[in-house]
């Protein structure tokens, strides 16, 4: 079964959506996300966006790490459509959208310390060559994962920021990759294609470092009959030395308790100074609605900087 590249018809009323990691508060390279995402979608003619705690994952998950997002968020003066969807709560409609394409996946016993092992690398990682996908390599193991069957279809799609048309062959770069794992859990590719379907999301703004799972994404999408999305990927926030701003390599929180709507408005300034929007200067703005409000009068996805990475001070 081979997909091919769609086009896409023009959205009428984007809705979009933030969809945070609850592994430890904001950073700024967060805060690029929430504000290109909400401006991407709440400029629109009757746009819609909304919030998604993405905990599926539960063993990264920080304690107090949701509420210290959505508290932060709404400090900033964000406000969300409808109520927050918490991926840790929609499993049984992971596991219908896994039973619907039955014919399509397979019981996996290849550990990641024998992947790690063949010398089958790929650009993302290691490549898995299919070992279980006529028959399991282990039959006694217990709790295999489950991997879906790829093809050497090439997957297209333009984006909407970065300047190329986008392809990948996912069994030939990826490999049949895994929807649920021998934990139990569901695998992030899953759980986001069904929350996006079931949110009607239609826009996906997001930052360049996830522009590889995407293909693997439209690739379900179309498995499972969704719709094709549109998708933003703008640059990724690196440091000077090039290194991404993430939880993992320890970048500082956006805001601390301690914080002055001072240090908000600076926070929000570069944010959008990042995403290409010249904003006004600090000394024309008397709070944090104004600076709304400008950006909501101008907001541009055209003149967000086409590049996959930026570095920036702000960290």
């Amino acid at each position: 079964m081979g997909f091919n590249h769609q086009s896409q018809k023009k959205i009428n009323s984007v809705i979009g959506r933030f969809a945070p990691s609850p592994t430890g508060p904001l950073h700024f390279g967060s805060l690029v996300a929430a504000v290109a995402s909400y401006l991407a979608a709440k400029t629109q003619n009757n746009g819609k966006w909304f919030l998604r705690i993405e905990d599926v994952d539960t063993q990264r998950e920080q304690p107090g790490a949701s509420q210290s997002i959505i508290q932060t968020l709404e400090s900033f003066g964000f406000a969300w459509d409808g109520d927050i969807l918490f991926q840790s709560e929609q499993t049984e409609r992971y596991q219908t959208a896994l039973e619907r394409i039955s014919d399509h996946i397979y019981p996996c016993s290849c550990t990641r310390k024998y992947l790690q092992s063949l010398s089958d690398i790929s650009t993302y990682g290691y490549l898995y060559p299919g070992i279980c996908r006529n028959g399991i390599n282990n039959p006694d193991i217990q709790n295999p994962s489950i991997r879906v069957k790829t093809n050497k279809q090439e997957i297209c799609f333009q984006d909407l920021c970065q300047p190329h048309v986008i392809g990948q062959s996912i069994e030939q770069e990826i490999g049949d990759f895994i929807l649920k794992r021998r934990d139990g859990l569901f695998a992030y590719q899953l759980a986001v294609v069904v929350d996006d379907a079931f949110q009607e999301i239609n826009q996906v703004v997001r930052g360049s470092d996830i522009l590889d799972n995407t293909p693997r994404q439209i690739f379900l999408q179309q498995l499972l009959g969704y719709p094709q999305l549109e998708y933003l990927h703008f640059p990724t926030a690196v440091t000077a030395d090039g290194k991404k701003l993430s939880k993992q390599n320890h970048s500082p929180p956006v805001l601390t308790d301690n914080d002055s709507s001072d240090k908000k408005m600076e926070s929000l300034l570069a944010s959008l100074e990042f995403l290409g929007q010249n904003p006004p200067k600090r000394s024309n703005l008397e709070s944090i609605n104004d600076l709304w409000k400008w950006a909501f009068q101008h907001w541009d996805n055209d003149k967000i900087p086409k590049v996959m990475t930026k570095p920036t001070k702000f960290t």
